[in-house]
């Protein structure tokens, strides 16, 4: 897929200013956030709306004003209700070089020694004013931004440690980590598989599982079907061709894993809430 990158491995930003911004508001292709996971970290600020997360297999709510930060290697993906949120991908790396006065504490978050808190509201006012420094001068680029967006991420990470905004690490329980794979597993199968015309049994088989238990595993993972989650892959897809290509309608949904005009026109009113031709005019 080209934008449904469940094992995000590319650039962020460049070598040197390893940071990437996006704005994301119910107009934007990538409005759902599907599962994925990525080696760098991830800050996210919801602008309006509710966004209801969920890391590994732990699932949240939040709300305008509210901060997620997102561990590396966490599978996470986002549901948002007339929701604008805002997010930052970042290389924690970079923090290493810079400075080797803070490189210890640094380190302690790369190799998990401490997992900072992954949800701030209106009870971490000091988080909330310096996450919102930092995606103002993301957003603005103003000249020397690159000065104040290194400054306030040393900010919020001095702020975590001065008033232990974290938990020390614990191990997985064997069972959890176990489960954690096999969801990226099969999401990842989901991913290089996406269009052709994909069975419960072919699912099932992707992790060894009986197509009965997976159906639970799956549901207990992640809030929804199995085949709703291939489906929901697919239409994200279709609307990032719809709004890139100039490509017929039929086409993208042939390309996508639909083999039924009517049934792919269905699925993407479902979805999105109006039709492919409405949705490629907007």
């Amino acid at each position: 897929m080209q934008i449904i990158d469940q094992n995000e491995d590319r650039p962020r930003g460049t070598y040197e200013f390893p940071f990437e911004f996006h704005h994301i508001d119910e107009n934007h292709p990538r409005y759902i956030m599907s599962y994925h996971w990525h080696v760098e970290y991830e800050i996210i600020r919801i602008l309006s709306g509710e966004f209801t997360v969920t890391l590994d297999e732990k699932s949240f709510k939040a709300t305008q004003g509210d901060v997620i930060f997102v561990h590396s290697g966490i599978l996470h993906s986002g549901i948002p209700v007339n929701c604008v949120y805002q997010c930052i991908v970042f290389d924690m790396n970079v923090f290493l070089k810079l400075n080797s006065v803070c490189a210890d504490y640094i380190q302690k978050i790369v190799h998990q020694d401490i997992l900072i808190f992954h949800h701030f509201d209106n009870r971490y006012p000091d988080v909330l004013g310096i996450v919102n420094s930092l995606f103002h001068a993301m957003e603005e680029k103003k000249t020397g931004y690159e000065l104040s967006v290194i400054g306030q991420f040393y900010h919020f990470f001095g702020i975590v440690f001065g008033n232990h905004y974290y938990l020390d690490s614990q191990p997985k329980a064997r069972r959890d980590y176990k489960r954690i794979l096999q969801l990226k597993q099969v999401v990842e199968f989901i991913e290089k598989n996406y269009a052709s015309p994909l069975t419960l049994s072919q699912l099932s088989e992707s992790v060894s599982m009986s197509p009965k238990y997976f159906c639970r595993f799956f549901s207990e993972m992640t809030h929804q079907t199995p085949m709703d989650y291939l489906n929901r892959q697919r239409i994200e897809q279709a609307c990032y061709e719809l709004s890139t290509t100039g490509d017929s309608i039929t086409d993208i949904a042939y390309r996508n894993g639909f083999n039924d005009l009517s049934y792919f026109i269905r699925t993407f009113k479902k979805y999105k809430g109006t039709t492919p031709g409405k949705y490629n005019k907007s």
